[in-house]
């Protein structure tokens, strides 16, 4: 299989690649953020094994998909290098650090929770998630939003999650819509320079492994099909639809179609089923789960991967419940990121044909202008559980509103979050460094 080479004219050794997804995948924390910006000046600047402009194209290619941008780049880079082997071997080890570190934390969390040193540790961690989910919000809302039509987008869709109740998927489905209608009749409301840019800066030579072919589509989708849903078809003709494995599986899958915007966003979408309909945990243990995937390696969306170890843990049946809750761990991490791969492998010889298409973009402006109302949402809603004891959910009708129980304020929680908030946006600390003195100052507070 053809290899791309450095821009140094070398040849990029599988062993040698191999070693370096092994580096990102240890190192990948920060978020999506800071996970590109670590590929960037390793693969970019430091091994100059992708040039800038091949870079950005496969960038804008994987923010268009559902799922974890921040993995499915590392994906499309190694599929770049050596194929479907190289793909392989770029997106799972981006990965199987943190998921090792997950489901031992998942673990521990499960047995020793209720335990007052435990409790009090995620005191603080919950905390200083809320301020991490609001300087996100703050972040993305200035890269994302550039126009007035854009915030206005992103107003409507929190409006319809948090006062109706829309769910995500609906929400996403009719922002694209929009975005394809608005491209139509109002080219210029997005405020967005739709036509590509070239880059002086010359290309690396495309390998043969890269090239489209109608058959290679047609082999790549159904195998890769196969491998993500043949699981589920397989659970649910031996267990039926009621059994937590089976359930799983089914939302699970569902969710890596609907992912769009990162972990921030979707964890809006997984309380309100997760916690709400499946009864699998409460909105503090989403906190929680939430405060682990932040402080491990690999993508956020690695808190699914907590909330399917919870779920089986508690539904094992016969089973042991530690035995069911890592069945329960991995059935949610292959379901999640099967598809991701499945993904690359099929749009990445696309790409150049895709990114320039002018609608595909104006629908991913409304995307992620959605995205960001429901990022708001997420962040109102876990401030509300953070700060307060008692939440309560009112409804008239249509309309639906969370009311927090004023008397129950917790004055520690807030101060811990406002600190936090102050920390991140005035002095620009870390987000490891915040979580870690928030977890040290709510063991403080709650033992001391």
């Amino acid at each position: 299989m053809a290899q791309v080479n450095k821009t140094s004219g070398e040849p990029v050794t599988f062993a040698e690649a191999f070693r370096v997804w092994t580096r990102i995948g240890l190192l990948s924390f920060g978020g999506p953020a800071g996970q590109i910006a670590l590929m960037h000046r390793i693969l970019v600047e430091e091994k100059r094994w992708l040039s800038e402009p091949q870079f950005l194209h496969a960038l804008n290619f994987c923010m268009l998909l559902p799922g974890p941008e921040a993995q499915q780049l590392a994906t499309y880079a190694g599929w770049l290098l050596h194929g479907i082997k190289g793909g392989l071997a770029a997106g799972l080890m981006f990965i199987l650090p943190g998921v090792a570190v997950m489901l031992g934390l998942s673990i521990l969390y499960a047995a020793y929770a209720d335990l007052g040193l435990v409790e009090a540790l995620f005191f603080g961690i919950k905390a200083a998630v809320f301020a991490v989910v609001i300087e996100a919000l703050i972040r993305i809302s200035r890269r994302m939003l550039k126009s007035v039509a854009l915030y206005a987008l992103a107003g409507t869709a929190f409006a319809a999650i948090f006062f109706f109740d829309v769910p995500f998927p609906l929400v996403v489905g009719a922002a694209a819509a929009f975005g394809l209608i608005a491209a139509r009749v109002a080219p210029g409301i997005f405020g967005l320079l739709l036509a590509a840019k070239e880059d002086d800066e010359p290309e690396i030579e495309a390998p043969a492994h890269t090239r489209t072919t109608a058959g290679r589509t047609v082999t790549v989708a159904l195998v890769g099909g196969f491998v993500w849903l043949g699981p589920v078809v397989a659970l649910l003709v031996a267990l039926g639809t009621g059994h937590v494995f089976v359930q799983q599986a089914v939302f699970f899958s569902k969710m890596a179609v609907v992912t769009f915007g990162g972990a921030y966003a979707v964890l809006a979408y997984v309380a309100q089923e997760a916690v709400q309909f499946y009864g699998w945990l409460n909105p503090g243990e989403m906190l929680d789960g939430l405060g682990l995937a932040e402080t491990t390696p690999g993508p956020l969306i690695l808190v699914l991967q907590y909330v399917g170890y919870l779920a089986a843990y508690r539904e094992a049946g016969g089973l042991d419940p530690v035995t069911a809750g890592v069945i329960g761990a991995i059935i949610t991490v292959w379901v999640t990121f099967a598809p991701c791969f499945l993904w690359i492998f099929l749009g990445a010889p696309y790409i150049e044909r895709l990114r320039k298409v002018e609608l595909l973009n104006a629908a991913f402006a409304a995307i992620t202008a959605a995205v960001v109302g429901v990022i708001l949402n997420l962040a109102l809603w876990f401030g509300l559980h953070v700060l307060f004891g008692t939440v309560e959910e009112v409804r008239v009708s249509v309309f639906r509103l969370w009311m927090p129980e004023l008397a129950t304020l917790d004055p520690w929680a807030l101060a811990l979050s406002a600190g936090a908030l102050v920390a991140m946006l005035r002095f620009h600390i870390g987000m490891l460094p915040v979580l870690g003195v928030s977890a040290a100052l709510g063991l403080a507070i709650k033992l001391l």
